[in-house]
């Protein structure tokens, strides 16, 4: 690292600290030739892979901006659509590579989209999986209702067990 003020090649890290929810390490520096001192922002770069081979960096707002597409007309805020972005964002990071194909961004997009509105999830998946005909979404719905189903099974069986307790604990007293 060359100190900024005289341009000698190397620096003493004084402190780190993480900033940017961890995603950037802050150094404060010190240069053992003049003396002052400096701060950095240290982060790991993301870049993408779009279809037609030219790399970019990697970009929540891109990401937000094409969920929106989805989104239109549906009951999701601008900060949904941000955490939904974050959480994608940490994601790829956690696989640890420095590259990653913008369609298997696409695909990570997918989870955290289900959760947070299941017809935004369909528009998206139809580009994304692609759809080519009806029974491709006949398909895609009849998986979200089964897992719905098995979903509400599970909760109705949660709230059973949980009365059963309850009156358990209420005989235990008397």
């Amino acid at each position: 690292m060359f100190c900024p003020f005289c341009r000698y090649p190397d620096s003493r890290v004084v402190d780190s600290r993480t900033s940017d929810d961890g995603l950037a390490i802050r150094r404060r520096r010190q240069c053992p030739q003049c003396g002052r001192r400096f701060s950095t922002t240290e982060t790991a770069s993301l870049s993408v892979i779009k279809r037609s081979g030219i790399v970019e960096p990697f970009s929540r707002e891109k990401i937000v901006s094409g969920v929106r597409k989805a989104c239109q007309g549906r009951p999701v805020s601008d900060a949904d659509l941000a955490l939904l972005a974050q959480k994608v964002e940490e994601s790829i990071r956690a696989t640890g590579v420095s590259q990653i194909d913008a369609n298997d961004i696409g695909l990570s997009i997918l989870p955290p989209l289900r959760e947070l509105d299941e017809v935004a999830y369909l528009r998206f998946a139809s580009v994304y999986q692609g759809f080519d005909s009806l029974d491709d979404f006949e398909a895609a719905i009849t998986l979200l209702r089964v897992e719905h189903d098995t979903a509400a099974t599970e909760a109705t069986a949660d709230v059973s067990r949980a009365e059963v307790t309850d009156a358990e604990v209420t005989n235990a007293e008397q």
